[in-house]
């Protein structure tokens, strides 16, 4: 009997690793207009991002309905395995409730996670899974410790403007007017499942320092949980420069031994986030140290 760990592309998971940990990635669906796109599977995140830049309108996501999990969970079962299911925050979609519904027929066999939070914040809480499924754990027991150790993930992102913002209706067009000329890169983070702006800071520089401060005020990075650096449009330049800013700091804090003691990994948002973040943003998720 085997356990398996089911995520939706949400967690923005490249699809080789997601094989190589035995995790199977559900498509959630993009629609740009009357185009509908299976994310992963029909678009790439590049092709995501350059639709994204080029288009007046922004996209929508839908939700993963019920029968999709359904088919999913029935066929785990009849094999006479057991499952992990681990979905986008019930804040942000409805997926989780879809999950739900879906495994009400297997109590006893599937068992749904609620990550309350998104792109990579759900996604290491996935990668603890597959950890803890390797220690042995029972599905049950996966499912119990993600509902724990999930109150210590942080995910604090740093936004190139407020022009997405305002076109997902987050904020009006004349805040987004007077925060370009300012040049006000908002930064945001996942408190309780929900997207929320944390602050607002004047020019690139001021938001990295901001994005690092709270880094701080969470206690700082466990290094020995999952971390991942993810960034937003079509240049890796942006990830990049955070990586080795927050690996210096960490070096000087004693809490790493060395900048080159520990590799960062990068990766580029999905459609769900990027949607609303837009391109040239940059986002860390992690564990907070106890």
């Amino acid at each position: 009997m085997a356990i398996r760990i089911i995520v939706d592309s949400s967690a923005d998971m490249e699809e080789d690793y997601a094989a190589a940990h035995g995790i199977t990635i559900i498509p959630m669906t993009i629609t740009f207009g009357t185009e509908e796109f299976s994310e992963g599977v029909d678009i790439s995140r590049t092709e995501f991002f350059e639709r994204l830049i080029e288009s007046d309108e922004l996209p929508r996501t839908s939700q993963i309905p019920p029968m999709v999990f359904q088919d999913l969970f029935q066929e785990a079962v009849a094999a006479g395995d057991t499952v992990v299911c681990i979905t986008l925050s019930s804040h942000i979609s409805g997926t989780y409730q879809s999950a739900c519904i879906a495994a009400a027929p297997f109590k006893e066999s599937v068992f749904v996670v609620d990550s309350e939070n998104a792109t990579v914040g759900e996604r290491i809480l996935a990668e603890r899974a597959w950890a803890l499924r390797d220690e042995g754990l029972s599905a049950a027991d996966i499912a119990y410790c993600l509902d724990q150790e999930k109150k210590d993930i942080r995910l604090v992102a740093a936004l190139d403007g407020l022009e997405y913002l305002r076109r997902g209706g987050r904020i009006s067009g004349a805040a987004a007017a007077i925060g370009g000329l300012l040049s006000i890169k908002p930064v945001v983070g996942v408190v309780d499942g929900k997207v929320v702006v944390l602050g607002k800071a004047r020019g690139s520089k001021a938001s990295r320092s901001m994005v690092f401060e709270e880094i701080e005020k969470a206690g700082g990075i466990d290094f020995t949980r999952p971390v991942w650096v993810a960034y937003s449009g079509l240049s890796d330049k942006i990830g990049r420069k955070y990586i080795a800013d927050s690996l210096a700091i960490a070096a000087d804090e004693g809490i790493i031994e060395s900048p080159d003691a520990v590799e960062l990994p990068l990766t580029l948002v999905g459609a769900v986030i990027g949607t609303h973040v837009g391109p040239d943003g940059v986002a860390f998720a992690f564990f907070a140290r106890g």
